[in-house]
């Protein structure tokens, strides 16, 4: 036999195997959907939530932890991600609200948390997110809280700090920024529409670049690919998602002013992340304006409890001229002995407090240990 023969017939040997392996993935996965079945009716009876980021972090390092190889670690959350997502989908549909319209980055990064197969709500603000959340037409809300180019997400701090709901987990994401048009020519741009975000991490490169060129803030990056597609003189900021979803060209692609530009996104929901042994808290304080040293007061039983704080971000009170919200991040979970008796002697401290979340740390979020962030 010759060589060339020999070999497709090896490669024809190797196909077949690799078909038969997937047949048997396929079942193994409609077993799984079985038994996740069971595991919703008994849910349904109990009234037990259907998401649980602490289990499906746990499948993921369990895996890891047992995995032989040649099959990579790191392709493990993703594929297990859309597994559970789907076999979750049998249980009962997990509704997300985001950023809309489909293919924000509030979407994405709402996808890269719950996978493809749950049901996205897509809304237009911040605001319409926690109130779909509040009113349970979602089971979830995913926000954004901060970019590594523009500081906090100044509304969202707000909205928390007048709703009931919690943040119960974090997600990373890595932002960049697509120039898109109908034509892709950089002479055509007549106009450069996005969401004020976005235009902010990109000014550097526009005024470099596209001087003089009129800028038009927009809802979401989304619909500024949707204008761009209803007007060839308009060039939207926008991800390469976006620009598929609305058959638009590249005129320059990563035109973000830092090439590190990560977005932090929030999932609010109604109750606090169970403890993962690498987790963040927020709380929300008043001080007592007329004594002096409260905020030193308010902040000294954190230092004395050895307790880290990695923020601290102040928003005015509306309402309330010259009084201020603190917003306070810390290393450890709400229910961590050390952290507890840091969070209650301050709350005695305050005039008011709120625990406004308590999470396990996304991958890509710096800490004592590798976080991963839950499929």
């Amino acid at each position: 036999m010759a060589a060339g023969d020999a070999g497709r017939t090896a490669l024809a040997r190797l196909r077949e195997a690799i078909d038969a392996v997937d047949r048997v993935i396929l079942a193994q996965l409609n077993e799984r959907a079985r038994l996740v079945q069971e595991v919703g009716h008994i849910k349904a009876g109990e009234g037990t939530p259907v998401y649980d980021p602490s289990r499906e972090r746990a499948i993921v390092r369990r895996l890891a932890e047992g995995n032989p190889g040649p099959f990579p670690d790191a392709a493990l959350a993703p594929v297990f991600r859309e597994i559970i997502s789907a076999t979750r989908s049998l249980e009962a549909p997990v509704r997300v609200a985001c950023l809309g319209p489909e293919g924000t980055f509030c979407h994405q990064a709402a996808r890269a948390r719950f996978g493809a197969q749950a049901d996205f709500t897509p809304v237009a603000t911040i605001a319409d997110i926690v109130s779909s959340v509040e009113r349970e037409r979602a089971s979830f809300g995913v926000v954004p809280v901060e970019n590594t180019t523009e500081g906090v997400v100044t509304e969202t701090l707000d909205r928390m700090a007048s709703t009931e709901l919690v943040a119960c987990g974090e997600i990373v994401l890595r932002v960049s920024h697509q120039l898109l048009s109908r034509s892709g020519r950089r002479e055509d741009v007549r106009r450069i529409a996005s969401h004020p975000q976005p235009l902010a991490q990109c000014r550097e490169w526009l005024d470099r670049e596209l001087p003089g060129i009129e800028r038009i803030e927009t809802a979401s990056t989304t619909a500024a690919a949707l204008l761009a597609s209803e007007d060839p003189s308009v060039a939207a900021i926008a991800s390469v998602l976006a620009g598929e979803v609305y058959d638009l060209s590249t005129v320059e692609e990563s035109i973000e002013d830092q090439r590190d530009n990560t977005t932090r996104f929030l999932v609010l929901g109604h109750e606090l992340g169970a403890p993962s042994g690498n987790d963040l808290t927020s709380a929300v304080f008043t001080a007592r304006k007329d004594e002096a040293g409260a905020l030193y007061r308010l902040l000294e039983p954190f230092a004395r409890h050895s307790v880290n704080l990695t923020a601290i971000h102040i928003r005015p009170i509306k309402g309330k001229p010259w009084e201020y919200l603190f917003f306070v991040d810390m290393e450890g979970h709400c229910r961590d002995a050390a952290v507890a008796r840091a969070l209650g002697e301050a709350a005695e401290r305050a005039f008011s407090h709120r625990v406004v979340g308590s999470f396990a740390r996304a991958t890509g979020r710096p800490g004592p240990e590798a976080g991963e962030e839950a499929p």
